[in-house]
C-alpha cells in the first residue's frame, strides 16, 4: 500500500503529468478563436450594426492580450489562485453575455458590453501565463519545444471547441456563448492544482527525447485529423451520429499524452530522480558554515549550468553522486573565494531580470518591434480574411479561417522545434528562427498582394505557419535572455505587441485603404446608374447601404505595406542576432563539448 502511495505521489509531481495537463488547459483557452461565430449572434440578438461589432473586436483582442495584471499575480500567489481567478473571470464575462443575449438579463450600453468582452477573454492570459510559467520552469532545458506544443494547442483550441460544439449543435446559437462560458471554467477549476511547478529539471531521464517525440507526433495527427473532418463536414453534409463519433475521437486523441507520465512512473522503480539534490546533511553543513540561502541558490544554479551534459544520461544515483561531488568543489572554491557571488549590480543577459530592469534593455524592444511588425501583420490577416477571400471572389470564406487556425498550429509547433534545433546543436540565437518566420510572412503578403490564381491558398499557408511560430519562438528567447523568475510579468509585456500591430495595420493602414477603394468603387457605380436614372426615369435604384469592395486592388496596398514590414522585422531579428550570440554560446555552447 505504501508503495502504491508512494507511486501516486510521484505521478501527481511529474513534470509530464504537468506539460499533459497544460496541454488539455490550452486546448480551451483560446476563446478568443472564436469570436467570429459568437460575433454574429451578438449582432442579430442586439441589433448591433458592424462598427459596433469591431468595437467589441477591439475590447477581445485587448483583453486576450493585455495581461500585465496575470503576470504580476502569477508571481505573487499561487498559480492556482491565479488560474481560478482567469477562470471566474472567464465565467463572469461570457457568462453575463449570455444572459444579455438569452434575455435573463437587461441590454447593457455598447461600452459596458466591451468591458465584459474584455473581462471574459483576459480570463485566457491566466491560462496562457500559468501553463507557460509552470512548464518554462519544469523543462529549463527544452523551452522551445515546450513553449511551441503549449501556443500550439491555444491556437488550434478554437478549431476544438467549434467541433465539440459540432456535436453539441442545438437551434438556440446563444448555446456557444454558454459554451464559452462554462466549458473552460470547468476544466481549468479541475486542473488548477495540477499545472505548477514541481522541480523537473531533477527529473531527466534518457526518455524525454522519445518522449517529446511522441508529443510531436500526436500534435501532427491531431492537425491532419481536425483538417480532414472539417473539409468532410464542409463538403458533406453529415448526420449527427457521425459528427458525434468523430468528436469522441478527438477527445480520445487528446487523452493519449497521458500515457507518458504513467509509463514513466508505474513502469519504472527510479524515483530517486526527484530527490533534492542536496541532501539533508549538506544543508546543514552549509548553515553552518554561515552562507546564506541566496547564496546557496546561486551555487546551485551554477551546477545546473556548469555540469556536463552527459551526468543528466547516468543512472540516478551515480547522477546524484557526480553532482554532490560538483557542489562539495564549488561549496570550498565559494570558502576560500575562488567563486565570487555577485552582488549589488544589475544583472546581465541570461540571468533573472525584473520588468523594469528589462525595459531599460535594448534586446527587449527589438524583440517587442520585431514581433509588433511580424505578429501583427499576421493577426491583421486573420481579422480580415472573411473580406480577403469574398473581395477575390470566394463565396465560402470560413474554410480559409479553418485552415489558417491549423497552419497557425503547425508554425507554433514547428517554431519551437526548429529554434530548439538552433540553439542546442548549434549554439545559435534563437531569433534567427524568428527572421526565417518573418521572411516566410512577408512572403506571404507578397501573394496577397498580387491575387494569383491560388493565391489565397498559398498566403494562408505562409501567414499561418510565420504567425503561429512568432508564438513559440519569443517566449522562449525571453526567458533565455531575461530570466524564468519574473517570466510571466516579461512574457505579457511582449503580449502587447500584438494587438498594437494590429491597430495600426488592421485599425488604421487596411481598412482604411479598403473604404477608399470601396468608396471608389461605390461612386463609379452612382455615376453609371445616374445616367441611366435620367434615360429610364421611373426605374429605381437602390444604392447598399454597406460599401464592399471588389478585386485585388482592395488589399493590393495593404499587403505590399505589410510585406515591406514584415522585412523590416526580419532586420531587427538578425540585429538581436547580432547582439546575443555571446549569450547563447554561454548557455547552450558548452553541450557541445
Amino acid at each position: 500500500m505504501d508503495r502504491f502511495q508512494a507511486k501516486l505521489r510521484s505521478f501527481f509531481n511529474n513534470r509530464w503529468l504537468v506539460f499533459v495537463a497544460a496541454m488539455w488547459m490550452q486546448s480551451c483557452a483560446g476563446i478568443g478563436y472564436l469570436f467570429g461565430s459568437i460575433s454574429p449572434v451578438i449582432k442579430s440578438s442586439l441589433g448591433y450594426n458592424q462598427r459596433q461589432i469591431a468595437s467589441l473586436g477591439v475590447a477581445k483582442d485587448l483583453g486576450d492580450s493585455v495581461g500585465f495584471l496575470a503576470g504580476s499575480l502569477c508571481e505573487i500567489l499561487p498559480l492556482w489562485a491565479a488560474l481560478l481567478i482567469g477562470a471566474l473571470q472567464n465565467l463572469v464575462g461570457y457568462g453575463w453575455v449570455w444572459l444579455i443575449i438569452t434575455g435573463r438579463s437587461p441590454v447593457l450600453p455598447l461600452w459596458a458590453m466591451c468591458i465584459l468582452i474584455f473581462i471574459g477573454n483576459n480570463g485566457e492570459t491566466y491560462f496562457n501565463t500559468a501553463a507557460l510559467v509552470s512548464c518554462v520552469q519544469n523543462f529549463p532545458k527544452s523551452r522551445g519545444p515546450v513553449v511551441g506544443i503549449l501556443k500550439g494547442f491555444a491556437g488550434l483550441s478554437g478549431a476544438i471547441l467549434t467541433q465539440i460544439y459540432a456535436m453539441i449543435h442545438t437551434p438556440h446559437h446563444a448555446a456557444l456563448i454558454f459554451m464559452v462560458a462554462v466549458g473552460p471554467t470547468m476544466v481549468v477549476i479541475a486542473l488548477m492544482f495540477v499545472v505548477r511547478p514541481v522541480g523537473g529539471h531533477r527529473q531527466v531521464r534518457l526518455s524525454d527525447s522519445s518522449s517529446f517525440t511522441f508529443i510531436y507526433s500526436v500534435c501532427l495527427l491531431l492537425a491532419a485529423y481536425l483538417m480532414g473532418v472539417m473539409l468532410l463536414e464542409d463538403l458533406i453534409n453529415l448526420s449527427r451520429t457521425v459528427t458525434t463519433v468523430f468528436t469522441v475521437v478527438l477527445l480520445l486523441l487528446l487523452l493519449v499524452p497521458i500515457i507518458i507520465p504513467l509509463l514513466l512512473t508505474f513502469s519504472s522503480d527510479d524515483t530517486s530522480a526527484q530527490e533534492p539534490l542536496l541532501t539533508v546533511p549538506q544543508k546543514e553543513e552549509a548553515s553552518n558554515s554561515g552562507q546564506s540561502t541566496e547564496n546557496h541558490e546561486v551555487i546551485l544554479s551554477e551546477v545546473e549550468d556548469e555540469k556536463p551534459k552527459e551526468v543528466d544520461l547516468l543512472p540516478a544515483s551515480e547522477r546524484q553522486k557526480r553532482i554532490m561531488q560538483l557542489q562539495t568543489r564549488l561549496f570550498q572554491a565559494a570558502a576560500v573565494g575562488a567563486v565570487r557571488v555577485k552582488r549589488n549590480r544589475g544583472p546581465r543577459r541570461g540571468e533573472d531580470f525584473t520588468l523594469m530592469q528589462a525595459l531599460i534593455k535594448a534586446d527587449l524592444w527589438l524583440l517587442f518591434l520585431s514581433l509588433l511588425f511580424g505578429s501583427g501583420s499576421g493577426l491583421t490577416v486573420i481579422d480580415n480574411l472573411g473580406q480577403m477571400s469574398q473581395s477575390l471572389g470566394y463565396e465560402e470564406t470560413h474554410i480559409f479561417v479553418s485552415m489558417i487556425s491549423i497552419w497557425n498550429f503547425l508554425g507554433r509547433i514547428g517554431g519551437g522545434y526548429i529554434s530548439e534545433i538552433i540553439v542546442r546543436d548549434h549554439a545559435y540565437p534563437r531569433p534567427v528562427a524568428l527572421a526565417m518566420a518573418q521572411i516566410l510572412m512577408a512572403i506571404g503578403h507578397f501573394f496577397f498582394a498580387m491575387a494569383w490564381p491560388g493565391a489565397m491558398y498559398v498566403g494562408t499557408l505562409l501567414i499561418g505557419l510565420g504567425y503561429g511560430a512568432h508564438w513559440s519562438i519569443v517566449p522562449a528567447a525571453a526567458s533565455e535572455l531575461f530570466g524564468l523568475k519574473n517570466f510571466g510579468a516579461l512574457y505579457n509585456f511582449l503580449t502587447v505587441a500584438n494587438p498594437a500591430g494590429s491597430l495600426v495595420f488592421s485599425g488604421l493602414i487596411a481598412s482604411g485603404i479598403y473604404d477608399y477603394e470601396a468608396e471608389k468603387q461605390a461612386h463609379e457605380h452612382h455615376n453609371w446608374t445616374s445616367l441611366f436614372r435620367k434615360l429610364l426615369y421611373e426605374a429605381q435604384v437602390q444604392e447598399e447601404k454597406e460599401l464592399k469592395c471588389q478585386g485585388a486592388v482592395c488589399f493590393f496596398l495593404s499587403s505590399l505595406i505589410m510585406s515591406g514590414f514584415c522585412i523590416v522585422a526580419v532586420a531587427f531579428s538578425m540585429t538581436l542576432v547580432y547582439r546575443t550570440k555571446i549569450v547563447y554560446a554561454h548557455l547552450y555552447g558548452k553541450s557541445q563539448k
